[in-house]
């Protein structure tokens, strides 16, 4: 579950982002995050976890920095050992804006999952502190983590792999470069399993910025495919057979192009 909000207080933005968002010509939707976060007295932390190349933690506090962030950190978190260090949490303490890196989700869980980084991560956005993640770091946003599965568009028994996420939003699944790698299939099979469940597919350069009241704007060249189950008549996932084809009866699709909004509790589609 999210971590609890203090009186008073408001949830940071949790920001998903589908990968590949542009960084040099137009990075609308970094530009956006940092605008958030506090503008030039932002206060950008990078967690590169997730990428195993030297330079990604900072090649990122390079175009936060271009984009007008003084301040910004990259914590060089490789190894469990790491989440334990005291002083990357005081870091994160200072931190405005909290930024996770793509690469392997499963390294993210793995490494950061338990950890006083990870707990850090969830009180802090719940006092106000704004969370974005590309790729991997949208993908663990969830508590129900996607880590693999089938291509194409007709769903199946064990057409998905979960894992457990961050969980600093428990009502939806979030899968990133969407249509880029035809992820509807694994995304159907996410949402088959429980219709509590909110399926996001986040196209690449797409992001969706949820506010403290659970309602999504779309932000990126791309856009976000919503599936809701919560009317399904019927799902034949608990009687199908390994590798079998899916039966789902009355899903509701909405495709969300920029500027258009999504209520994650009333489970409702707005246009700008």
């Amino acid at each position: 579950m999210p971590s609890p909000t203090i009186d008073g207080t408001q949830r940071g933005y949790v920001i998903p982002i589908g990968g590949a968002e542009e960084k040099i010509n137009n990075p609308e939707i970094l530009a956006k995050f940092v605008e958030l976060s506090g503008g030039k007295d932002a206060v950008i932390s990078i967690i590169p976890t997730a990428s195993q190349l030297d330079d990604t933690g900072s090649r990122y506090q390079a175009i936060f920095e271009e984009i007008g962030v003084k301040k910004t950190y990259s914590l060089r978190i490789n190894e469990r050992a790491d989440a334990q260090n005291e002083k990357y949490v005081a870091t994160l303490q200072k931190s405005t804006g909290i930024f996770i890196t793509g690469g392997n989700q499963l390294r993210l869980s793995t490494i950061l999952g338990g950890t006083p980084i990870a707990k850090a991560i969830r009180q802090l956005n719940a006092q106000g502190v704004h969370y974005a993640g590309t790729s991997a770091g949208a993908a663990i946003v969830s508590q129900h983590m996607i880590t693999g599965g089938s291509t194409g568009i007709v769903p199946t028994e064990g057409g998905v792999n979960l894992a457990p996420g961050m969980g600093l939003i428990n009502t939806i699944v979030l899968d990133q470069h969407f249509n880029e790698r035809n992820r509807l299939a694994r995304l159907l099979s996410a949402v088959s399993y429980n219709p509590f469940l909110i399926g996001v597919g986040l196209d690449e350069d797409t992001a969706a910025f949820i506010d403290h009241n659970n309602v999504f704007t779309v932000v990126g060249s791309g856009a976000i495919t919503v599936v809701d189950p919560s009317d399904i008549e019927y799902s034949s996932m608990a009687e199908a057979r390994s590798g079998d084809a899916l039966t789902l009866l009355n899903l509701k699709v909405h495709i969300l192009a920029a500027g258009s909004r999504y209520d994650i509790g009333e489970r409702k589609a707005y246009v700008s």
